[in-house]
C-alpha cells in the first residue's frame, strides 16, 4: 500500500444511546470523543441513535416515531 494516502484503520467504541449499550470493533471514522473501555484503555467514541441493540428488526419491539410533528414544525419553520 502507498504510504500517507489511506486513514488511519484503529480501535473505535460504538454507543448506542438509546439502548446504552457499547461495542469495540475496528474503523477509520474520526472522532474527538473519547472513552475509557473496560480494559483501561481509552479509545475514540462514536455515539449512534440505532445499533442492533435498539432496531426494531433486531429486537421485535416496535418504536413508534412522531413523525407527523416533525413534519408540522418543518412546515411552521420554513412557512410552507
Amino acid at each position: 500500500m502507498k504510504k500517507g494516502i489511506h486513514p488511519e484503520y484503529r480501535e473505535v467504541v460504538f454507543q448506542d444511546l438509546s439502548a446504552d449499550f457499547s461495542f469495540l470493533t475496528r474503523s477509520t471514522i474520526r472522532t474527538k470523543d473519547k472513552i475509557t473501555w473496560t480494559d483501561g484503555k481509552e479509545y475514540p467514541l462514536v455515539k449512534v441513535e440505532v445499533s442492533s441493540a435498539s432496531h426494531p428488526f433486531y429486537t421485535g419491539k416496535q418504536k413508534i416515531v412522531d413523525t407527523a410533528g416533525r413534519v408540522d414544525r418543518f412546515r411552521r419553520k420554513y412557512g410552507l
